[in-house]
């Protein structure tokens, strides 16, 4: 729960209020109005990838009895995409270096300091794109091995699967076709909220049926020892 709201204060309440879409000129006064919320919403995001850790080692002890292979491999997919992700938040890092008069480049003007700003925003929204391909083959895989599980309720991998749908198309229509990808956006994400919050909430509210998930456990372990 703690990753979806520390995700949504980044992207929504610190991004969504002071970028101005197709607005280099208005983007830099918000941020420079806005420092240190611009900053706080960068250390949002870096702490929530910071929690992506010990919730992929959870994720893969949980389904490693269904299939251990396909968990490693939804594992390795997710430390990928949030190795992306932390890197791209250096993008977000350049308008901090480059909007103060004080640390203005020197020959650029404040135009073109503006735009190299917005440049580097923008940079982010693809390498954000590029890192969730990533997440959409981990969530495709989780969501195949939830309702392979036998101690979760299969509509919550079916859900997971949308989720991780939804996020290949997004990725690859801002690649491949952006004028696509704006106008899905932001009802392309429902899918992903509905299967990822479904699932966060089971695990707070129900959590695993630890009985099957032993079951289940045990089966693979004999199965791998014959």
């Amino acid at each position: 729960m703690a990753i979806i709201v520390l995700g949504m204060f980044g992207e929504v309440f610190v991004r969504g209020s002071l970028v101005v879409s197709g607005d280099a000129e208005r983007t830099a006064s918000n941020i420079l109005a806005s420092q240190d919320l611009w900053r706080a919403g960068i250390a949002s995001d870096l702490l929530m990838h910071v929690l992506d850790v010990p919730l992929i080692v959870i994720l893969y002890l949980l389904l490693r009895p269904v299939n251990r292979s396909l968990a490693l491999l939804a594992s390795l997919l997710n430390v990928v995409q949030t190795c992306v992700l932390v890197a791209n938040k250096l993008t977000l890092i350049v308008p901090l270096l480059v909007l103060p008069e004080s640390l203005s480049l020197s020959g650029l003007s404040r135009q073109e300091l503006h735009g190299l700003s917005y440049v580097a925003i923008n940079l982010h929204g693809y390498g954000f794109g590029v890192g969730l391909i990533f997440f959409g083959f981990a969530s495709l895989t989780r969501g195949y091995l939830i309702v392979k599980s036998g101690y979760f309720p299969r509509i919550l991998g079916v859900l997971l699967g949308f989720a991780g749908v939804s996020y290949l198309v997004n990725s690859f229509a801002l690649l491949l076709a952006p004028s696509l990808a704006s106008a899905m956006f932001p009802a392309i994400f429902l899918p992903a909220l509905v299967g990822e919050l479904a699932f966060c909430l089971w695990l707070l509210v129900k959590g695993v049926d630890a009985n099957a998930w032993n079951r289940q456990a045990s089966t693979t372990n004999s199965g791998s020892m014959e």
